[in-house]
């Protein structure tokens, strides 16, 4: 009785996997410091896509002072993200043992592309109370499936198809805004096929004991793309901005219905030579929170892409601060990087020495 309950579990293990950092010396600590301090949050800047006149401006500024902002009438329909919501809870709702035994046939092409946990974790910080699919774009199939994988993948095809439009249009907007030329989606080197869905799961954390202290579903960290577009899926809440580093302040993001998210990414903080900033984000699970769902989808160039510093920027400095380097390079370093240290140390690694910082890296 015991292996079939086992083998209907939903959820990862990761209570009995990181026991060991759960029931550590610095979990209260964490509870004590990582707390959201600002409890009315405060509202990212919405942009209006349908106000041509003053989008544009107010997303160069967004992007320079939050790396962070919403965007409505944004042409992804909302009845699409409802159906995508509902299939990607039926298939996180699978066994946790059929989620590793291989991967969604039709979707994805290795069981790598399941992900829970944070397999080279050292210690709470770096532990993400969550599971994930990651969908690279180019892995779609015509193999056969169940009904709820084919399903999942008819309306990831549709999803994804809407938010790569939007990303190259928000991705020309930003680029055109460094020193008022035409948009040119070309340049950043993007395509559907280079870019990848990710579906996110927040297993609700128990509520007794040290696994309070597993409050973090997603560990602070930057992307490492030009663009992300999020979608908090459900009320559930949890999505945190580093606002201040100097002064640890961490501002939640409530859910806006009819909004996306949109955050700048590594490769568009070193392409703009530091005018746009790549903000550190964490997902906080409240201990007595429900589960969560979020989808979100990573405008990325190919490997070969030469990432290279826009140094005609309106500040005067056209030194460049970053080192050029390509796509493949940046994510074979963040790998090693994650390794050998259990984090991400990302543009700091390429940053030319000397030159200044601009934000939270």
């Amino acid at each position: 009785m015991l292996k079939v309950k086992e083998e209907e579990e939903e959820n990862p293990p990761l209570m009995a996997t990181y026991k060991h950092l759960l029931d550590g010396p610095e979990q209260q600590r964490l509870l004590l410091d990582n707390n959201d301090d600002d409890e009315d949050g405060q509202v990212l800047p919405v942009i209006d896509l349908h106000d041509d006149e003053h989008c544009r401006a107010a997303m160069v500024h967004a992007a320079s002072e939050w790396g962070f902002f919403q965007v409505t009438n944004h042409g992804v329909p909302q009845p699409l993200l409802d159906e995508l919501h509902e299939a990607q809870v039926a298939v996180f709702r699978r066994p946790f043992q059929c989620k590793l035994r291989g991967p969604l046939q039709g979707l994805e092409s290795s069981p790598e592309s399941y992900r829970w946990g944070t397999p080279t974790a050292t210690c709470l910080e770096q532990l993400s109370w969550s599971e994930a699919y990651h969908i690279p774009m180019t892995t779609t199939s015509d193999g056969a499936a169940d009904t709820k994988t084919s399903r999942l993948r008819l309306v990831v095809e549709e999803v994804s198809a809407a938010m790569s439009k939007l990303a190259m249009q928000l991705a020309g907007i930003l680029v055109a805004g460094l020193d008022n030329e035409e948009e040119d989606t070309a340049v950043v080197g993007c395509t559907r096929d280079t870019c990848f869905l990710r579906l996110n799961r927040y297993p609700a954390a128990p509520a007794s004991g040290g696994a309070k202290a597993a409050r973090f579903g997603l560990c602070a960290h930057t992307d490492s793309d030009f663009v992300t577009i999020l979608h908090q899926q459900d009320a559930v809440g949890g999505l945190q901005v580093l606002k201040d580093k100097e002064a640890g302040r961490w501002v939640a993001v409530r859910p806006n219905p009819g909004a996306l998210i949109v955050n700048v990414g590594d490769l568009l903080q070193a392409w703009s030579n530091d005018r746009y900033r790549s903000i550190q984000h964490r997902v906080v699970v409240p201990a007595a929170a429900a589960e969560r769902f979020s989808v979100a989808f990573f405008l990325c160039p190919a490997d070969d892409r030469l990432i290279r510093p826009h140094c005609t920027t309106s500040g005067g400095d056209d030194t460049p601060r970053y080192r050029s380097f390509t796509f493949g390079e940046y994510r074979n370093q963040v790998r090693e990087d994650v390794r050998l240290t259990g984090r991400k140390l990302g543009l700091q690694r390429f940053r030319i020495e000397g030159s200044s910082s601009c934000g939270p890296l």
